[in-house]
């Protein structure tokens, strides 16, 4: 047998977070294995920079916190560990432990699409979030075109998909009580041309 050709170990939960912290790049992880993070684009900047201004000015003086791009969180159920674009959690922030840096309860993910992200966003990266039970919205937005689309758990826990496309239209947020304005998510991003 040739002990290159040998698999790697499985690293456990506990492994990746003791690696994690002391990295200088960020990492997801999932059974057993880390995959590192690649940078944005200016676009994709530019849309997080702008959706964390609009909503942070709605939440502020509200028990909702609001995190941009390093908040960790664990979906606890499936074991899947990722950096959400932007997370809110309403009411008390559950950690994973004492360092504080691994949620648990989100109430809002927002992810911003690129080419290299956007089908895992939409799929297997949406089945995970959908089995944490503190979720209560999962919004998708296009980085290049304004367009944004709203998963909101219903009652019966299935996910009702709310879109809005142009730059004249206002999504509401109900899951955080708030409402996002096209026009400014998108504020100095070069969109294609429809």
């Amino acid at each position: 047998m040739n002990p290159q050709a040998q698999s790697q170990p499985r690293l456990t939960p506990e492994d990746y977070l003791a690696i994690e912290r002391s990295a200088e790049f960020k990492s997801e992880y999932f059974d057993g294995e880390i995959f590192a993070m690649t940078g944005a684009s200016e676009p994709h900047n530019l849309v997080v920079t702008n959706a964390t201004r609009e909503l942070s000015v709605q939440l502020k003086k509200r028990p909702c916190k609001l995190y941009a791009n390093d908040m960790r969180v664990k979906v606890d159920p499936t074991g899947l560990y990722t950096y959400p674009d932007l997370v809110v959690v309403c009411g008390k922030a559950q950690f994973d432990d004492t360092h504080f840096d691994t949620l648990l309860n989100p109430t809002l993910i927002i992810e911003v699409l690129s080419d290299s992200t956007e089908a895992y966003d939409r799929g297997r990266k949406f089945e995970h979030y959908r089995k944490l039970e503190s979720l209560a919205e999962y919004v998708l937005i296009a980085q290049n075109r304004p367009h944004i689309e709203s998963y909101r758990r219903q009652p019966d826990h299935h996910w009702l998909l709310m879109e809005c496309n142009g730059l004249d239209r206002v999504l509401r947020l109900d899951s955080i009580d708030c409402a996002i304005v096209l026009a400014e998510i998108y504020d100095k991003v070069d969109l294609l041309e429809a």
